[in-house]
């Protein structure tokens, strides 16, 4: 099972004590996000610094930009990487899209369907010297000169993952990509059970197995080393849980499990007026709630724990924590994932 550790830094300094300190420590993949600050521009310092690490959109907002800019971004990036680098992507939602990025937005899983596409027509035309005549429904591109063209990547095009957790999307990205992001609100049942099978339809109408597919989960996991960086730990865990729930789109984790009612209670209290609305809402996560989304465990158990949940069920891992806690402490639990295969 990979590792791979998230990016929380954004200066110049910062970012290449970051990746080095991953490498060192031996994570296999370093990933940035797309918040407040550009995604790209700090893996191309994690790239120059470290020789093995992967580094990795986790996620990139794809319809904020066209396909060509973002293949053009994604296969500068792959050549500084030497061949490391990882496209992550993900729709965002329509209000993002429209009201913040100005770019339009509609049937979202056909759309990015389409989108990726297009990017494999696009670094096909850069890798291989095909002729660049892709048509579809959101996206034309069919113009591309020898002037314009890069040379070849090194290791060919970058590996794309697609960010999903509802089925259409989950089928595009059996379809399309090279791998899921499975979202942190994603439990092993629902894995095992709605991502995984759905996954293997869109492979199979691709002509591709299981074996050529990655997943990679991002693991809400509550750990601490005393009494009192568990409580902080399941208390922050708790929280992100409860935001989570309220999320309309995500009710069908909740349903599969019989806690559609909690969704719908948490959603009422997100959208109310209370003052004391989120801490009432992580009081409505109940232990069970909380251990059947998240591994709760000390950190000499984190590991084992991961691997008996998840360890059939997925290839990449990284930990979800919504509370500060010191990163020595996940030093032996990343080395103990990779060293137990």
């Amino acid at each position: 099972m990979k590792v791979d550790g998230k990016l929380n830094v954004w200066g110049t300094a910062e970012v290449v004590e970051e990746a080095r300190h991953h490498e060192k420590a031996g994570y296999d993949g370093l990933w940035a996000s797309e918040s407040k600050h550009d995604p790209f521009l700090p893996l191309v310092l994690a790239a120059e610094h470290t020789d093995r690490l992967e580094v990795g959109t986790a996620i990139a907002v794809a319809f904020a930009r066209s396909p060509m800019q973002l293949a053009y971004t994604a296969h500068d990036l792959q050549t500084y990487a030497g061949g490391r680098f990882s496209l992550g992507l993900g729709s965002q939602i329509k209000p993002h899209i429209e009201r913040r990025f100005d770019m339009p937005w509609s049937r979202p899983a056909a759309r990015m369907r389409e989108y990726v596409s297009a990017l494999h027509a696009i670094w096909a035309a850069w890798n291989e010297g095909e002729k660049l005549d892709f048509r579809g429904d959101f996206y034309s591109h069919t113009l591309m000169s020898p002037f314009f063209s890069p040379p070849p990547a090194p290791g060919g095009p970058p590996k794309v993952f697609v960010a999903a957790v509802g089925e259409a999307m989950t089928r595009v990205a059996g379809e399309v990509a090279d791998g899921l992001l499975a979202h942190g609100f994603t439990t092993e049942r629902y894995l095992r059970e709605v991502t995984l099978p759905t996954v293997g339809a869109g492979l199979a109408a691709s002509g591709r197995t299981r074996s050529d597919f990655s997943v990679s989960h991002l693991l809400l996991t509550a750990t601490g080393r005393t009494e009192e960086e568990m409580a902080r730990a399941i208390d922050g865990t708790r929280a992100q849980i409860a935001f989570y729930g309220s999320t309309p789109a995500y009710r069908g984790v909740l349903e599969l499990h019989g806690w559609g009612e909690l969704g719908d209670e948490l959603h009422a209290l997100s959208t109310s007026r209370r003052e004391d609305k989120w801490e009432v809402m992580s009081g409505l996560v109940s232990d069970e709630v909380l251990r059947t989304f998240a591994v709760v465990a000390e950190p000499e158990g984190v590991a084992g724990e991961i691997r008996r949940r998840y360890g059939a069920l997925v290839d990449r891992v990284s930990f979800y924590t919504a509370y500060e806690i010191d990163a020595e402490v996940w030093e032996p639990i990343v080395r103990e994932l990779r060293e137990g295969g």
